[in-house]
């Protein structure tokens, strides 16, 4: 077995019902796998939500998380993203704070530059939006760390589903 670490993706379709969120957080932390990232919503059938999973495991511990997530009954089905085309994106906010008017017209040009949206502004302060790849966006937060003093920066984790041509992650 690979004993590497290395990032690895899970979807799963899961039961839309109380209890199953803390039931699969719960299997993670109980047998100490690391979340990355989780998210869920409901599908376009309310009785079933659909989990995007993130960890850093090697290939045993990750064949382990597979094989446990498909006993639980919840849970419909069960998805390796690794290796598999996805398309993938995640939410993330950045407000930068104690701006200068020559910041913000540089923070209005940055959204244009890599489509982000101005969700608010303020006196001395603006609110991003940005929809791309977990990885961009980490370099959009460093880049924007080494050119402001102020910045606060939420993120909502990666959503993927299956590509039908392209993959992009």
């Amino acid at each position: 077995m690979d004993n590497t670490m290395k990032k690895r993706w899970i979807s799963l379709y899961v039961e839309n019902q109380v209890g199953v969120l803390s039931k699969i957080s719960g299997l993670f932390s109980g047998k100490s796998y690391n979340l990355e990232s989780l998210t869920v919503g409901r599908t376009e059938d309310p009785t079933i939500s659909r989990m995007t999973i993130e960890t850093n495991s090697d290939e045993e511990t990750y064949e382990q998380i597979k094989k446990q997530l498909n006993r639980m009954v919840e849970v419909i089905r069960v998805i390796d993203f690794t290796e598999v085309s996805v398309v993938m994106q995640e939410l993330m906010f950045i407000k930068v704070k104690n701006c200068t008017p020559e910041d913000k017209t540089e923070l209005f040009q940055i959204a244009q530059t890599y489509q982000a949206k101005v969700r608010d502004y303020g006196k001395d302060s603006v609110l991003l939006e940005f929809v791309h790849t977990a990885h961009k966006n980490t370099a959009i937060i460093q880049f924007l760390r080494s050119e402001f003093n102020s910045i606060e920066v939420v993120r909502g984790g990666s959503v993927g589903i299956e590509a039908i041509t392209m993959p992009k992650r």
